[in-house]
């Protein structure tokens, strides 16, 4: 057998090849989607198209045999993870590998010696490349395809990072529910009983204040999320570099923005599922995928809708009116895509598996797992 060579992407034409190699990998997954590749170039690419770069440092490897690739890796150490998590821990991410240990292996170890190098002293993945991107390694779903800014993997990857001496650390679950019908009875009650609150209003974002509105919502994101597992805050860069990138696919009534007593205090992202928009284009946008998109972009339909990111206030977490707030906004956005979307299906997620709230709440709806996506870890 042929020796197996890892060497970092340092050219454009190594970047290609580290962007094209799912598609050698995933031809026979029929749940694959193929990304689009300028979303994973400017993923990868420095500061110039990432913001994630202001604060973190990646490196890329390219694994060879026989003169073909067959696996890619990434290592990064975030200076806000090193903050907000802990002082001596870096990432590894973007894996992909043929079903071969001495290939999975090789990435791994290159990966760990850069990391070592930089004084980390545990290494955690897959983070493509942070928590905000694509975390987590697929261990259960794998019968249907991921919805929009979701992963999907191939089933023999868990072995090979296992094999590795890695333990899973934390499961991060998507839930699915049927949106078709209302929710069950006690939902109902329960924003019937959240509409006569004279002091509770959920309103959709005015996309005339985009900026305004996407910066109130990372901001209550910000304060949400703190204490979860893993959380690094969005820099004002990232606040408004994820707000450029989302706005095409934003639709109003899809967002909801809880206010108490005139105060913004939670929020609700929906989003029409953009992979059953983009599957067909096969990663390319040109010749025609660009007009093709836009054209579908206009009044998307779609089967399944995405809630990617929900949040109250840590001021009113615990308290009943954050309750109120959750059923009435998922409510609300059920009628909205359902009406006017064509969605039958509502994905959640992801949820940590310790999120005792929003679990309680995906219960109530009659919601079930339908993805797990785990993250490793293996000190160095």
């Amino acid at each position: 057998m042929s020796a197996i060579t890892i060497r970092p992407v340092l050219t454009g034409q190594d970047q290609a090849r580290f962007i094209d190699l799912p598609w050698t990998l995933y031809r026979d997954d029929p749940h694959w989607v193929p990304p689009l590749k300028s979303e994973v170039k400017g993923l990868i690419g420095g500061l110039k198209t990432n913001p994630w770069f202001e604060h973190a440092e990646a490196a890329f490897w390219l694994a060879e045999q026989g003169g073909r690739v067959v696996g890619r890796i990434s290592a990064q150490v975030d200076q806000l993870v090193l903050t907000h998590v802990a002082p001596d821990l870096g990432h590894w991410g973007m894996f992909e590998s043929i079903d071969d240990q001495a290939v999975a292996d090789a990435l791994l170890d290159t990966a760990e010696d850069w990391l070592r190098a930089k004084g980390m002293a545990r290494a955690q993945g897959p983070f493509s490349l942070s928590i905000w991107d694509e975390p987590g390694l697929l261990v259960q779903g794998f019968d249907g395809p991921p919805s929009v800014m979701m992963g999907h993997h191939l089933p023999y990857y868990e072995r090979l990072v296992t094999a590795r001496g890695y333990a899973g650390v934390k499961d991060m679950h998507c839930w699915s529910v049927s949106i078709l019908k209302p929710f069950p009875e006690i939902v109902e009650r329960i924003v019937a009983f959240s509409e006569r609150n004279p002091r509770l209003v959920t309103r959709p974002v005015d996309k005339s204040r985009f900026d305004e509105e996407a910066a109130l919502i990372m901001d209550i994101l910000n304060d949400a999320w703190a204490d979860n597992w893993g959380f690094v805050p969005l820099t004002p860069l990232e606040i408004g570099f994820i707000g450029k990138k989302l706005k095409s696919i934003v639709f109003e009534k899809l967002i909801r923005v809880a206010e108490y007593d005139g105060v913004p205090v939670g929020f609700m992202i929906a989003l029409p599922d953009f992979n059953e928009l983009t599957r067909d284009l096969n990663g390319s946008l040109f010749p025609f995928g660009w007009a093709k998109l836009l054209w579908r972009l206009r009044k998307p339909q779609v089967r399944r809708i995405r809630v990617p990111l929900m949040g109250i206030r840590k001021s009113l977490q615990g308290h009943r009116v954050a309750s109120l707030m959750a059923f009435q906004m998922i409510e609300y956005i059920r009628r909205e895509a359902v009406e006017n979307f064509g969605g039958e299906e509502g994905e959640i997620g992801w949820i940590l598996d310790d999120n005792g709230p929003m679990r309680s709440i995906a219960d109530v709806i009659e919601s079930r797992v339908t993805r797990t996506y785990r993250v490793f870890e293996r000190a160095l």
